[in-house]
């Protein structure tokens, strides 16, 4: 009889699946949730209080300090979770070897969008 047989079922589990990560990333995700509710409050009332404005304007609001710190953090916690749910996603639904390609496909995705955005506020920001 070999060794794996010999062990309970809670000694074969150990170290295996999700356990060993899952609650960090559970706790990733609603901290990240929590973040984005005042960013995205901020962001729709920011859009709304500049309905009406003209590009300039916009621009103007964009490159103060606040607008700009506030976006960077927006886009970056908006795109972390939003990659900590595809991961999820990912992993439930798709099969082995398919899910890998899919992982790193996510995270580069986000993380260029990520980047972009982030470029592109910057940008704006430092009048380029």
């Amino acid at each position: 009889m070999d060794r794996q047989h010999m062990r309970s079922p809670l000694a074969r589990a150990m170290g295996l699946g999700s356990a060993k990560k899952g609650v960090e990333h559970w706790w990733a995700e609603r901290v990240s949730a929590v973040a984005l509710i005042p960013l995205t409050l901020w962001f729709v009332a920011s859009i709304i209080a500049q309905t009406g404005s003209d590009h300039a304007t916009f621009i103007t609001w964009l490159r103060t300090p606040v607008a700009t710190i506030m976006m960077v953090l927006l886009l970056v916690a908006l795109f972390h979770h939003t990659a900590l749910g595809l991961q999820v996603v990912i992993e439930d639904y798709r099969h082995a070897g398919a899910k890998f390609a899919a992982l790193v496909i996510m995270r580069l995705s986000c993380f260029g969008l990520a980047t972009a955005g982030i470029i592109a506020t910057l940008h704006i920001a430092f009048g380029g």
